[in-house]
């Protein structure tokens, strides 16, 4: 018979995982063992084993939820029906919000994806391109001159560039607030784009080939 679960086993789940992400970005998942992790979580390596079978399982789910709340956040945020500038200032300002306090979450998914199996790889990789979507559609809408076109992806890369890394600079409380982060990383890139225009890809040069 399995065991019943405890009326509070997704808060010490949660608990689990929260405190794990912070080991994993500290030391590195490749260094972190279940030993270290059940220490570093206040259970016993059999209460942790309850909740994850293996560091590979724990990995992933860190990194999931985390998406899982980014995606319903933005989600949450998003609103077509403004102005595209305000739209996108929108998605920024929840984009950020939703960093708050995730650093290690936001460091793990960056640095120990990695380390995952190639499907479980690729289901999370399908979330952030969820996620990079909604922004790619909002950064459209701000210059519908490069939708469809090379230059749209590098763009919206840009700006999870100037968001993703933001953790490594960013204090709180600080200079900078970040509602502010979030007019400045929108005002780039609407003003960056007014006058971006999309280059013709050259034609690809024929090989003469001789004739014996």
């Amino acid at each position: 018979m399995a065991r019943p679960r405890a009326n509070n086993y997704d808060d010490k789940r949660r608990a689990i995982l929260d405190r794990s992400a912070e080991l994993f970005s500290e030391h590195g998942y490749d260094r972190a063992s279940m030993n270290k992790i059940a220490t570093a979580c206040g259970v016993s390596k059999a209460n942790l084993y309850h909740y994850y079978k293996d560091k590979d399982e724990l990995l992933f789910d860190v990194i999931r939820f985390h998406l899982e709340e980014l995606l319903q956040v933005i989600e949450a945020a998003d609103r077509p029906n403004l102005a595209p500038g305000a739209r996108l200032r929108e998605l920024v300002a929840a984009l950020l919000e939703a960093y708050r306090d995730a650093d290690a979450q936001h460091s793990v998914q960056i640095s120990s994806m990695r380390f995952l199996s190639d499907e479980r790889q690729t289901e999370l990789k399908n979330m952030e391109r969820d996620l990079v979507r909604t922004f790619s559609d909002a950064v459209s809408a701000v210059a519908p001159q490069i939708k469809g076109t090379t230059l749209l992806k590098p763009v919206t890369m840009s700006l999870f560039g100037m968001v993703n890394w933001h953790y490594l600079w960013f204090k709180s409380p600080g200079p900078v607030t970040r509602a502010a982060y979030a007019d400045l990383v929108t005002r780039l890139i609407v003003d960056g784009t007014r006058d971006l225009v999309p280059q013709p890809v050259p034609a690809p040069k024929r090989v003469a080939v001789r004739r014996k």
